[in-house]
């Protein structure tokens, strides 16, 4: 059966991207890769200057090349966004950067990506792999207009320095919440508001990173269903200092607080605290407006999907999606496998186009 010569378009160049580039690639398939950004590393470079990976170097490799340096090493931010260039150039794909897709159309059964320079790209299939950081969850609590603070998301946080000796309230309770607000103790007063409580993952145990041990017991394979409704704290990788810092004080966690009043925040039990400024570690959204057009978001701007799989539309897939199918979907070491999950079925659908066009 002929396929489609329309190439499958895959929005985004971080490592859903290009493990989707990789995949379609493999299926038989032309991949043409879109990029807003000016390289394809995808969200890395804008992270905060401290950030590594919880997930040493030997997890942290996708399909085809290795991680380079000790494979027991926690990868930099800098050193992330350096593999991924080498990733993209070892693909023998087309990538085209500085290309932002504003809108994404059906045109009969192909699509059509319209892009901020004007380019108007016909694809027979569609890879969303856009990520979420432009798209930082902002919440709003009572009185914040008042407020006489700052708050900030930490997708503008870049260093500690920032922020040194004020009072800072790091609002969430994940990895990033905990990773900035222990490097903030060292120059500023600061507390974690979270509304779970946290749960620390020791990173090493038995002389085995977790991740040997997440793998080797196929706790990275449970489907995400059961994870999301079966967690009722927030895990937190432990490199061993940040459960120590609890414990000792120096890093106090405390109930989220309710609203803000002037220039202070209301702790639950009614207290009213002079801050500074609250740090929202608050988590990301996927940034999926450009498929508005085709009726495949929530009004909320979220995919309609199973597993990555649009509910609606054949041939439009997804990848990078928190909890898409698993804990690590959109991690490194696990995004390749959801790649290979949501082209297969992207593929029959790529080759079955030209045939069904002509009935």
């Amino acid at each position: 059966m002929t396929r489609s010569p329309d190439p499958v378009v895959i929005v985004g160049a971080g490592q859903s991207g290009l493990a989707a580039a990789r995949a379609v690639r493999n299926a038989g398939l032309t991949p043409l890769v879109l990029e807003a950004g000016r390289q394809p590393t995808g969200s890395w470079p804008g992270y905060y200057d401290s950030l590594a990976l919880f997930s040493p170097a030997r997890f942290s490799a996708m399909p085809g090349l290795d991680f380079p340096g000790d494979p027991d090493h926690y990868p930099h931010r800098d050193e992330v966004a350096d593999y991924l260039q080498r990733y993209a150039a070892g693909l023998d794909v087309e990538i085209r950067t500085g290309t932002q897709v504003q809108a994404v159309e059906r045109d009969g059964r192909a699509f059509v990506a319209r892009t901020a320079d004007g380019q108007e790209v016909t694809a027979a299939a569609v890879v969303a792999a856009s990520g979420s950081f432009s798209r930082p969850v902002r919440p709003e609590l009572p009185g914040q207009e008042s407020f006489t603070g700052k708050v900030v998301h930490v997708a503008d946080y870049r260093d500690s320095k920032e922020l040194a000796g004020l009072r800072v309230v790091v609002a969430g309770g994940g990895n990033s919440a905990v990773q900035v607000a222990y490097e903030l103790t060292e120059v500023a007063q600061v507390d974690i508001a979270s509304r779970r409580p946290l749960a620390f993952l020791p990173q090493r145990r038995d002389g085995h990173d977790v991740h040997h041990w997440l793998t080797s017991s196929g706790f990275d394979n449970l489907p995400a269903e059961w994870l999301i409704h079966s967690v009722h704290q927030t895990l937190v990788m432990d490199t061993g200092d940040y459960r120590a810092a609890t414990e000792s004080g120096r890093l106090r966690r405390r109930e989220m607080f309710t609203g803000f009043d002037g220039e202070t925040v209301i702790w639950p039990d009614g207290e009213r605290e002079r801050v500074d400024v609250v740090l929202l570690a608050t988590g990301y959204l996927p940034n999926l407006e450009y498929l508005r057009p085709l009726g495949a978001l929530t009004p909320d701007g979220l995919p309609l999907h199973q597993g990555g799989i649009s509910s609606v539309l054949p041939g439009l897939v997804y990848l990078g999606l928190e909890f898409q199918r698993s804990f690590a979907s959109n991690t490194l070491r696990g995004v390749s496998r959801d790649a290979a999950y949501v082209v297969g079925p992207l593929a029959a659908h790529v080759r079955d186009a030209p045939a069904l066009a002509g009935l």
